[in-house]
Formats: structure tokens, C-alpha cells, sequence
């Protein structure tokens, strides 16, 4: 799970949509675990707090390994319910680290899943998965609208693992759909002398000015990020980039 701007009450869920105030830029490592446990102590009741420790007893004896489905995957569903909406997301993601979830488990979770369990996938990736295997969930994520999964797609796996033309359009994905780019999972050092990335923000900005539409303000964030911007397109007057 990433650093970024959060929901409200919880720590490191990135901006869900377009109406979401930006926070800073989000880093290429994911929130420490004690992080979350200290988040869920602090706000769950008793009954939360026991069903979460019985969860995670469950996950730790039983994990997802190479294996059928287990009785954790099925406390995922129930996470909404037992811990509330606001804090679902960290508890589904300590079930799934306590798992241990392998690629298989976690694509299986993945795939029969709610929005909000494919949301913990992505967030749990960093923690559990060393290298590029888990990359066709990051980009089913990114081909979705739900702005949530993107936001979620874009973090520091993302950011270690997609290659240069699949983070660009991610980028661009972004801009498309209104997730606040802050955050992308390690956008200044991505994005630092792009010229490719660079000339595709153009192209965007340009398409919009031509049908008379305004450029989001993110465009402009990130043309600055790359440095190799030597004209930047026109500045529209509405300084949130709300379409007109």
C-alpha cells in the first residue's frame, strides 16, 4: 500500500477521483505494515479488533500458497462488514500479507473478486511479490475506468515494474480519467527527461485546446517533471482544469 493523499481515517490509500484534493507525490516504497496495525488498533471496536486477529490467525496458518481456496480468502468478503468500509482496505491488505499470497493465489483473488478486493491486491503487490510476475493485474487495473483501481495500479509495483511505454500511458490514463497524479508511485524520477512522455502530454493538451476543452492542471504538473517541455501549451484560465 502506497504513501499518498488518503480517504479519510485511512492511512496511505491513494486519491480515489477526479474530485480528491492532490497530496504530495507518492514514493516507490509501500507503507510499513506496522502502519496499518497501529491505523486498525486505534479505530477498530473490540468485535472488529477480535474477528481481524482471528483473520489474520487463520491466514498465517492456512496461507495461499500453490494451494486450493482457503478460509482467508473468503474473510476478504466479510472485511467490509466486520471492519467498515473506511478501514476495510488495510485490514484485507494485512489478511492478504499474513496469507503470504503467492501470484497464483493473489491473480485467483484478483480475478473472483470485488472492485474493493482487487483494490487490496494492488496495494498488497509491493509486500508480496519481488518481481514483474503480477504485472497482468496491474494491467487489467489500467485498463478499467474505476478510478480507485487505477489509483491503485499506479503504485510502487507499478512503478518498479512497468516498462517505459506501459507507464506513460498509465500516466496518460490518469489525466484521462482525473486521478490526481500525485499519486503515481515515484513520478518525479520516471518522468525526470522524458521527451517521449513529454511530447505525449503535448499531443494531449493540443487535442483538447483543438475540441475546446481544457487541459487538466496534472498535465502541466507532470510537463514540468520531465524538463524537456521548451514551449508548454496554452494555460487555460480555469485553474482546477474542470471541464468547461
Amino acid at each position: 500500500m502506497t504513501r499518498s493523499h488518503t480517504t479519510p481515517g485511512t492511512p496511505g490509500i491513494p486519491a480515489t477521483g477526479p474530485g480528491d484534493t492532490p497530496g504530495t507525490t507518492t514514493p516507490a516504497t509501500p507503507v510499513p505494515v506496522a502502519e496499518l496495525h497501529h491505523f486498525l488498533d486505534a479505530n477498530l471496536d473490540e468485535s472488529a479488533r477480535a474477528w481481524l486477529g482471528q483473520a489474520l490467525d487463520e491466514a498465517a496458518t492456512h496461507p495461499g500458497i500453490r494451494g486450493p481456496i482457503s478460509v482467508w480468502e473468503l474473510r476478504l468478503a466479510e472485511a467490509g462488514r466486520r471492519c467498515g468500509t473506511a478501514h476495510a482496505d488495510a485490514a484485507r491488505i494485512l489478511i492478504l500479507l499474513a496469507a503470504r499470497a503467492d501470484p497464483e493465489a493473489l491473480g485467483r483473488v484478483y480475478a473472483q473478486g470485488t472492485a474493493d478486493e482487487r483494490r487490496a491486491v494492488l496495494h498488497a503487490l509491493p509486500h508480496l511479490v519481488p518481481g514483474p510476475d503480477a504485472l497482468p493485474l496491474v494491467e487489467d487495473a489500467l485498463r478499467t475506468n474505476d478510478t480507485r483501481l487505477l489509483a491503485a495500479a499506479v503504485g510502487p509495483y507499478a512503478a518498479r515494474h512497468l516498462d517505459a511505454h506501459q507507464w506513460r500511458h498509465a500516466v496518460l490514463k490518469c489525466l484521462f480519467t482525473g486521478v490526481p497524479v500525485a499519486g503515481v508511485a515515484d513520478l518525479p524520477r520516471r518522468a525526470h527527461q522524458d521527451a517521449e512522455l513529454a511530447r505525449m502530454l503535448g499531443d494531449y493538451a493540443a487535442e483538447r485546446e483543438a475540441a475546446g476543452r481544457t487541459v487538466p492542471e496534472d498535465l502541466y504538473r507532470v510537463l514540468a517533471l520531465t524538463g524537456c517541455a521548451t514551449e508548454p501549451p496554452h494555460r487555460t484560465d480555469d485553474p482546477h482544469g474542470k471541464e468547461s
